[in-house]
């Protein structure tokens, strides 16, 4: 009697144990959430492909497969040239990197202020780049830098606001948002008494012209950007997500305070950018995106 007795008690416990394994099984087959001890959710994050420069004009598909492998859901290119983005046409790029698991978000593209004469000449450039990344399934374009005249005239200045405006109506008429993306000058400059930074958003119009904020630039510069968030809700669209090397080496960067103000910022999408290493570019491009998939107070708009 004792014997069955013990038997039918460690039927129980074996049936107990197997119901256990399978609701836990079934609680962490969804999505985890960050987390130190277990598995880390893979964030909605993007890679600026500057941050593998030296690599990818060598092998492209190869290169887009690696960032892919990382974890990273979209890339920005910076690499575009009468119609073709890295050497390939514009529809390959994006099934390249459709193959891959990922979309080009946004790109970085630059034309330089044009004089009156060349007016229409610059306008024909912006047709064809906008045309090029609407085919590769483009939701941005980005002019990353300025002519060094605009940081000691105001008066050039105002003429490149006034040309990234028309610019952007261009974008705007096709589906894509335009803006800028700044560096440390636009914040350590003034022009009469103001900061370039500030002068370019109280020029720019905001339904034409949005800012990608790269956030190490801004504190490089002697700025917080959770100030810009405040003064200019909604005007910062896209982030560069940037520290000194890997994203979270420095730790200079008060990472945790900026994404907590990322809704007043009007954030939608987050690029990695990787300029200087410790490491091999993908190795140090893998650690950002790992730190930042980590981090429990990062949370990217999907």
């Amino acid at each position: 009697m004792k014997k069955h007795k013990l038997l039918f008690f460690a039927l129980i416990l074996l049936v107990a144990g197997t119901l256990s394994v399978t609701l836990y099984s079934c609680k962490t087959s969804k999505p985890a959430v960050s987390s130190s001890k277990g598995t880390v959710l893979q964030k909605n994050l993007g890679l600026q492909l500057y941050s593998i420069r030296d690599s990818i004009m060598r092998n492209v598909p190869a290169a887009i497969e690696k960032v892919a492998k990382m974890g990273y859901k979209f890339v920005e290119p910076a690499n575009y040239a009468n119609g073709k983005i890295y050497g390939m046409d514009p529809v390959a790029f994006k099934d390249l990197c459709k193959k891959n698991g990922m979309f080009v978000i946004c790109s970085h593209v630059n034309e330089a202020l044009p004089s009156a004469e060349n007016w229409d000449k610059a306008m024909a450039w912006w047709d064809l780049c906008i045309d090029t990344h609407v085919a590769a399934g483009c939701k941005f374009l980005v002019q990353p830098s300025m002519g060094g005249d605009a940081y000691k005239d105001i008066n050039v200045l105002k003429k490149y606001c006034d040309y990234f405006n028309a610019v952007g109506a261009k974008c705007k008429a096709k589906g894509l948002r335009f803006g800028y993306h700044n560096h440390d000058q636009e914040f350590s400059t003034k022009l009469d008494g103001q900061t370039i930074y500030d002068f370019m958003l109280k020029n720019t119009d905001p339904s034409k012209v949005m800012f990608e904020m790269d956030l190490y630039w801004v504190v490089e510069g002697g700025a917080n950007p959770v100030d810009y968030f405040n003064k200019y809700p909604g005007r910062f669209e896209l982030w560069h997500i940037k520290d000194k090397e890997e994203i979270g080496a420095s730790g200079k960067m008060d990472f945790a305070a900026i994404f907590g103000a990322a809704k007043k910022a009007g954030l939608k999408y987050g690029v990695v950018e990787v300029e200087r290493y410790n490491f091999d570019e993908y190795t140090s491009c893998k650690k950002s995106i790992d730190f930042l998939n980590a981090a429990s107070y990062v949370v990217m708009p999907k």
